[in-house]
């Protein structure tokens, strides 16, 4: 493969092509270089014939086409275990880094720099029906069996505070209080009609009002509904900036433990592009 044809890519197709702009792949091999020098280890056996950079760029492809290891593999010129090895290397020092990290539960309680505002939202990846445990995967929402990403967002910035996961059959209510989320006393929380009955958790949570029982919403009710919506848009926005990699939209073939791994990443990833953009229109 000519890594230098996509290196030359424009920035916009580059973007199209691999899910990333060009800056965080080349502080994906970076951080990768750095952490090799301060860690070196042993590495017996035969190396593979792919550079770093091309290495990065396997992984980068994995996750935006969800392609099989196979037709990856035909595209490089190496086999499909080999692409596999490459894939999990990759995801798997880039967290060891400590530059793609997401910032945690922690930054939602700190005395200082909490954020005003977080939106909470449950989104859903197909996975194949597994072979036991059938139940527990079910989602009756979806009508499918899943794996569910719960998302803690600051509205005013957009990056993603934490995230936690749950099987397709938790509701995301039970998802919440499994998570043992805490938001600082002076944050604002914005969810869905899922998170009936948070208050108990949080006194400044705002849910819609659910349509009472052979009754109708008032028009104040409707209103505040409408609202409420427009000011959690936002994280529907942040789902599909990270849905634009198929390995979280596609139905998800891998195994499940480490789904979680490549969703914090994949978040971080997301979280450093924005950084990226907020520079650029504080240079302008």
């Amino acid at each position: 493969m000519n890594t230098q044809f996509y290196l030359n890519l424009k920035p916009h197709e580059f973007k199209r092509r691999f899910g990333v702009k060009i800056q965080t792949f080349q502080e994906m091999v970076n951080a990768i270089e750095q952490f090799r020098l301060e860690h070196p280890k042993d590495r017996r056996g035969r190396h593979t014939l792919l550079t770093l950079p091309e290495q990065v760029l396997v992984a980068l492809e994995y996750w935006r086409e969800y392609r099989t290891y196979f037709h990856i593999g035909t595209n490089w010129g190496v086999s499909e275990s080999t692409i596999c090895r490459i894939v999990a290397d990759i995801e798997s020092t880039l967290m060891k880094t400590g530059k793609f990290r997401i910032p945690g539960k922690k930054a939602l309680i700190q005395d200082s720099g909490y954020p005003e505002i977080v939106v909470m939202d449950v989104t859903e990846t197909a996975i194949e029906r597994p072979k036991k445990k059938q139940k527990k995967c079910y989602s009756g929402k979806k009508k499918n069996h899943t794996l569910k990403i719960q998302l803690v967002i600051d509205q005013e910035s957009k990056q993603i505070i934490c995230a936690d996961f749950g099987q397709g059959h938790c509701h995301d209510f039970s998802l919440f209080k499994k998570s043992k989320i805490h938001f600082h006393p002076q944050t604002d929380s914005l969810q869905d009609s899922g998170y009936q009955g948070i208050k108990d958790y949080h006194l400044n949570s705002y849910v819609p009002k659910k349509k009472p029982k052979k009754g109708n919403l008032s028009v104040l009710e409707k209103d505040y509904n409408q609202a409420l919506a427009h000011q959690r848009i936002v994280i529907e926005h942040v789902n599909r900036s990270l849905k634009i990699f198929r390995i979280l939209s596609s139905r998800y073939r891998n195994r499940r433990r480490r789904y979680g791994l490549r969703c914090n990443l994949l978040s971080a990833i997301y979280n450093y592009e924005l950084t990226l953009r907020s520079e650029s229109e504080n240079f302008l």
